[in-house]
């Protein structure tokens, strides 16, 4: 009997769940830190635009900005807009208007890219639904291809294409009508995605109770915003914060969580172990939630997963329904590569290979709850979930 690729078992579980997917392009342009906020990021040690944005928005992200952005969002503000000056100036572009949403640091990626897509059906000079969803498709392939490693960027162009056109052209009797229902299903789209992190913090905040202690790893918004809520509420807890390295996440996120008036320890990333046995439960965000019900998140989190899994403490995922990606991994290195700049503060001898990957996948085995604007889910629900969000 033949034996069966890695390839087509992941193409045939693929199917048996109805849908079907394609990897990314390995060899796409990424960019370099010197291009962070160019339009057209550049190519520079392959090191992943996602991860580049990332470290820009942490280094600059405050607890002041966080607040203002929270209570304008709860006020129902609309975002700031572009100025008036440059749209007229030159034509539109979706990249443009990406890079304007994106430069905001509380803002997430998928976020930004609803917004540009919004813009895009707003400025669209199509005359038929036909050219408008061509146009409206080719916006959103051009957003996803800005970072193929980018799960969420690519995730919430998916999601929003399914979402603004499942409501047939037919329903209208003119193409205005129909072209202003595409806009007010955009807007709503980016409404809800925009909410969806306070929507988690509130659910939260049933499994944090008194005197507990949260493992966190790495920097979440979203986390951030149920630590931020359980504040606000009193409650007393204490927090441990890995390092984070290369990139010291944990290191900013302490700060955030100091200035909250939070307990805080920082660890660094090798004791957690040691640690474990002072923790009640591990709460940590995610850059994607595959079809299994497990997530991809910053290097490091499948192995404090592991650790807890192993001495029973429960392991919390706190992640949007605009990060749920048709991917299915089969192991580690199942997964496009998105690498980041590593430095060891040392010369590193000629001839040593330096590991380089910015993410790594944790099965639903190892996950206790997913904390998300669609409820509280276990990871064996998240196939269901994510077939009902697709279709």
């Amino acid at each position: 009997m033949r034996h069966v690729t890695r390839k087509e078992r992941r193409e045939i579980r693929f199917f048996r769940c109805g849908g079907a997917t394609s990897r990314p392009n390995a060899d796409a342009p990424t960019s370099s830190p010197d291009s962070i906020m160019e339009p057209n990021p550049k190519p520079n040690h392959g090191i992943s635009a996602y991860y580049q944005t990332r470290a820009e928005h942490h280094a600059i992200i405050s607890g002041d900005w966080l607040s203002q952005a929270q209570a304008a969002a709860a006020a129902g503000h609309p975002p700031e807009e572009p100025p008036a000056s440059a749209a007229a100036s030159k034509p539109f572009s979706v990249i443009d208007e990406f890079n304007h949403w994106r430069r905001k640091p509380d803002l997430a990626e998928a976020v930004a890219a609803i917004m540009a897509l919004v813009a895009g059906i707003r400025s669209s000079d199509a005359t038929t639904m036909m050219e408008l969803e061509i146009e409206l498709k080719k916006a959103s392939d051009a957003l996803k291809s800005w970072d193929t490693t980018s799960i969420s960027l690519s995730a919430g162009c998916d999601l929003f294409m399914r979402y603004v056109t499942r409501t047939s052209a037919l329903e209208y009797d003119d193409f205005h009508a129909a072209k202003l229902r595409l806009i007010e299903r955009g807007e709503k789209f980016g409404e809800i995605s925009l909410k969806a992190r306070r929507t988690i913090a509130m659910l939260g905040q049933d499994f944090i109770f008194d005197g507990c202690t949260i493992l966190v790893h790495g920097f979440s918004r979203v986390v951030l915003e149920v630590l931020k809520l359980a504040a606000s509420n009193r409650k007393l807890f204490r927090v441990f914060c890995t390092e984070g390295r290369p990139d010291k996440t944990g290191l900013r996120l302490s700060k955030e969580l100091a200035t909250l008036g939070i307990p805080v320890k920082l660890l660094i990333d090798s004791a957690v172990a040691y640690a474990m046995d002072e923790v009640d439960m591990v709460l940590v965000g995610a850059d994607g939630v595959v079809e299994s019900g497990g997530v991809i998140n910053m290097m490091g989190t499948y192995q404090t997963a592991l650790v807890a899994h192993s001495m029973n403490k429960p392991v919390y995922v706190a992640a949007e329904s605009y990060k749920f990606a048709r991917l299915y991994p089969l192991d580690q290195k199942d997964l496009e590569p998105a690498l980041r700049l590593i430095e060891f503060g040392v010369p590193i001898p000629a001839g040593v290979e330096i590991e380089k990957s910015a993410r790594d996948y944790t099965p639903p085995q190892y996950l206790t709850l997913l904390f998300t604007d669609l409820g509280v889910l276990t990871p064996s629900v998240v196939s269901d979930e994510l077939i009902q969000l697709y279709l």
